[in-house]
Parts: structure tokens; sequence; C-alpha cells
């Protein structure tokens, strides 16, 4: 273990594991579901299902925590006796909370608070938050620690399949006319975040099966010839969970040298822009 206490603090649109948020050091940071009538706080008094079920009444919007809720969070980490954080949040090019993260950091002045702009959303995000906690259990130094994440930044990756370009239309991530078309063409993008951390379609496949194969496909291209790596398969809704017993299985015969496979729910934040029925691949290369 490293000589002093460091804990964690990520967004909850990063998606980490349970598991890790269970081990008690490590803070999640939760972005705000906006209806008009009334406000949720992600993944805490609402779910991605409660989202899907309701789109057809509104589709909500989205928004960053305040600066005054990450304050908060950093004085309980503060009280606990951590003068060491590393905070990892989803890309900057999709969100403010990176930015404000920064900010608010600058008034704890005894705390050195490090914070990783993942150029990453979802569990692209979350694995390079599980790799954080990993280096600091493996006693590595803290300046080596900041570097290595850095580095992690460029060796994790997600690719999602989303079943319909309905919503990021309406949310205003992709064009009316391309939407519309792609629909009619029964065409599945594959979205990833690219190196400026934005959203970009990297694949449009026809046929659900053959775009959650493609996205399995890009992330096994992804890794090449590493020789270890961390597997993630996120799912948004009841649709996409009953498949990743049979995903998880394909994905682990394509990539072998997984050390370990995560799987969880996308947050109500990232369904809102997607629907229901999104599946996501994410790999973190361990030894390239």
């Amino acid at each position: 273990m490293t000589e002093e206490k460091v804990a964690f603090l990520v967004d909850s649109g990063s998606n980490v594991p349970e598991e890790y948020i269970a081990l008690g050091n490590m803070k999640v940071i939760p972005l705000k579901v906006i209806y008009k009538d009334e406000e949720y706080t992600d993944n805490v008094d609402i779910t991605a299902q409660d989202v899907y079920d309701r789109l057809n009444e509104e589709i909500p919007k989205t928004s960053l925590p305040s600066g005054e809720v990450i304050s908060e969070i950093l004085a309980q980490i503060q009280a606990e006796g951590f003068k060491k954080v590393i905070c990892v949040t989803i890309s900057s090019g999709l969100s403010g909370t990176n930015n404000m993260v920064r900010l608010v950091a600058e008034n704890f002045k005894d705390m050195d608070i490090f914070t990783v702009d993942s150029k990453n959303i979802g569990i692209g995000s979350g694995l390079i938050a599980v790799q954080a906690y990993n280096y600091v259990e493996n006693g590595l130094k803290w300046e080596t620690i900041k570097d290595k994440l850095l580095e992690d930044v460029k060796k994790s990756k997600v690719f999602f399949h989303v079943p319909t370009l309905e919503y990021l239309q309406k949310g205003g991530r992709i064009g009316l006319v391309a939407s519309i078309l792609g629909n009619m063409l029964n065409l599945k993008p594959i979205i990833t975040c690219n190196e400026d951390g934005v959203y970009d379609t990297v694949a449009k496949i026809r046929g659900s099966k053959k775009s959650v194969q493609k996205a399995i496909d890009l992330a096994k291209e992804f890794a090449r010839n590493a020789k270890k790596y961390n597997l993630a398969i996120a799912y948004g809704g009841k649709t996409a969970k009953a498949q990743v017993q049979e995903i998880r299985a394909e994905l682990q015969k394509q990539l072998p040298h997984f050390e370990h496979t995560f799987e969880g729910e996308v947050s109500p934040a990232l369904g809102v822009h997607t629907g229901p029925g999104l599946i996501g691949i994410g790999i973190s290369i361990l030894e390239p």
C-alpha cells in the first residue's frame, strides 16, 4: 500500500463497477436527471429503467452537479482523514463535471487532488477508475500513479451499440435526416468517444445482432496484440440485460487474455441520450 491513504472520486456517468464503489473510499458525484416538474439524482432516486418507462411521456434533460455538492463530498473526504484524492470523470467534451471538480478542488489547499479527464463515457471512464484503485492497492508511488493514469486514458475505450437513433437525435447529438434515414434502413450505429472525448459514430450496421458483434470486433481491433486487458459489458434496460450472458461468452472467446470482466447497467443520465437496449463493450489495456 502507498504510505498515505488515497480516496477516489468518480461521477455517476462513469458507471464504475459496483464492487469498487462498495469498498468505501470511493465517492460518487451524482449527475442530475431533470424533468419539467421534478428533478432526480442519478442512480439515487431514479434508475435507468425509470427513465426508459417514461420516455414516451417526456425525454428529460441531464445536468452536471452543482459546485456545492462537489464541495460537500470533498469536505467529507477531508474529514475522513484523506489528503490525496484521485478523481476520474467522464469526458470534458461531453460534460462540465471535470472542469467543475477542478475549480472546486482549488478551495481545498491542504489536499492533493488529481483530476483525470477520461475522454470517455460510461464504463470506458469507469475502467480507468478501476485502474486507479488497483495502482494504489499495489503500492505504486503517487507520481507514478498520475503518469500511468494519463496513459490509461489512451488505452481505454467503449463501443456502444445503439438500437435506435431517435433519442440521440432528440438530444441534439445527431441530425434529423441521419436519424430518419438510419431508422428506415434499420441501421444501428456504433458510437464511441474520439481522441477529443466527443461522440463519434464509428460504424453503422444493419440489424442488432450484427451491430453488437461489430462492437466486439472493434474492441478486439483496439486491443490488437495486447497481452492483458480488462473487459466490460454495459447494458440499458431489461431487454439488453437478457443478452449479457451470450455477449460475455462471445467477448471472452474473442478476447481471451482478459484479467476481469465487469458488467453493469448504464446510468440513467446516459440512458436519457441513448434509450433502452443499449449495449456497450468496454476494454482497458493493462499490458500492451
